[in-house]
């Protein structure tokens, strides 16, 4: 287990990355399927400078959820990758959603309309006046 390569020390947040060896047993499954589901686009663990896989603990769920769709729900591997691929895209279209709202909002509080004038006819009329 190591410590993201790409983060500063002391940064905010440090993510935890594992070997294959340990992903694998992470997952329960032979770090060669591993392998196989990075060729296939599943699972694009990130690469040290040597070539070496390192996986992260999202990818070691993603790979916990493959299986899962494998065995459990007799998914085939395209079916699981377009599950994944459309699955990606929710989480990027809700992210931009979030984000146009967030503008929208910040639009609406900075612009202050003029107020219309109104075209309105009032109508007054003095009230009784007692003598």
């Amino acid at each position: 287990m190591s410590t993201d390569p790409n983060q500063a020390a002391g940064g905010p947040s440090r993510a935890e990355f594992f070997m294959i060896s340990v992903a694998a047993q992470l997952a329960g499954m032979h770090a060669q399927t591993l392998r196989t589901y990075d060729r296939l686009g599943l699972v694009t663990p990130q690469r040290t400078s040597g070539g070496g896989r390192r996986y992260s603990t999202r990818d070691v769920e993603l790979l916990r959820e493959v299986q899962r769709l494998s065995q459990d729900e007799g998914v085939n591997l395209a079916g699981i990758k377009r599950i994944i691929d459309l699955t990606n895209e929710v989480e990027a279209l809700r992210e931009q959603l979030i984000e146009a709202r967030a503008e929208l909002d910040r639009l609406r509080t900075a612009y202050h309309p003029v107020p219309q004038r109104s075209t309105a006819l009032v109508v007054w009329q003095p009230r009784n006046r007692r003598t």
